[in-house]
């Protein structure tokens, strides 16, 4: 006899929709090198499922906690739509077969109660997943343009002003989610003390059973990089990052 959910996977063929999801799914959305991996990390101390995910390579020595599966399909979308993640698309669409892998993806998952991914190509995919999961929650953090754009640099030679231009296309999107609908975004910039209690802020507000404060996710070694003593930015650059720190946590 064969397994259940091998019958419901050829089922989806025919039907996308009759594949079973998680009762909740968490975003969680920020630039590249901006903190997420922490974020993400802190999370899943507090109770947020991930799944099958990195915990360890060579640019972060806990994990940047991504599920790899997601990663490759935000890849093979962007591709699509004759972009990558440091090459963003003026427009992105999903096609039925990708909107079939993610309902795939979601439905290996679908017996936890709240089920969380991390990836920066997020920001530039997010409207296949909020058409495929209406009630899909966010979460952010944000961190200093030059900060970004030292970490590029260090990690793959990127120039300074490709840096500006990612920056302020990746967080333009989460500037905006946060307009339509308003959910938690930190400052990763902010000193310890203050980042952890707005941590606990996050977690209380996803509604997560919450951390063991004896072990933390986050560690100051994990920030390697600041925004001080950096070049001038760009006019719209700057007023996205002051609008940004406006909204923040």
């Amino acid at each position: 006899m064969r397994e259940s959910s091998e019958v419901e996977l050829e089922q989806s063929a025919a039907d996308p929709l009759s594949l079973k999801t998680p009762a909740r799914i968490v975003g969680v959305l920020g630039m590249h090198r901006s903190g997420t991996s922490c974020l993400t990390g802190s999370l899943q101390q507090a109770g947020l499922f991930l799944g099958e995910h990195h915990t360890w390579n060579k640019h972060n020595r806990r994990g940047n906690r991504e599920n790899q599966s997601i990663v490759d399909l935000h890849d093979a979308i962007l591709e699509q739509n004759g972009g990558a993640w440091d090459r963003p698309p003026p427009q992105v669409s999903w096609s039925a077969q990708h909107l079939q892998r993610a309902r795939e993806l979601l439905h290996e998952y679908s017996a936890e109660k709240v089920f969380g991914f991390k990836d920066p190509r997020a920001l530039l995919c997010l409207e296949g997943w909020k058409s495929l999961f209406p009630g899909i929650e966010f979460v952010g953090i944000f961190r200093h343009p030059n900060a970004v754009a030292a970490s590029l640099n260090k990690r793959q030679e990127k120039p300074w002003e490709d840096c500006m231009e990612l920056w302020y296309a990746h967080n333009s999107v989460l500037y905006q989610e946060y307009c339509n609908k308003p959910f938690p975004v930190l400052d990763f910039d902010t000193d310890e003390e203050v980042l952890d209690a707005n941590i606990t802020k996050a977690v209380d507000s996803l509604g997560l059973p919450g951390r063991d404060d004896d072990e933390k996710f986050y560690t100051p070694d994990l920030r390697n990089n600041t925004g001080a003593g950096g070049r001038m930015l760009p006019w719209r650059v700057r007023r996205l990052y002051k609008k940004l720190k406006k909204i923040s946590l």
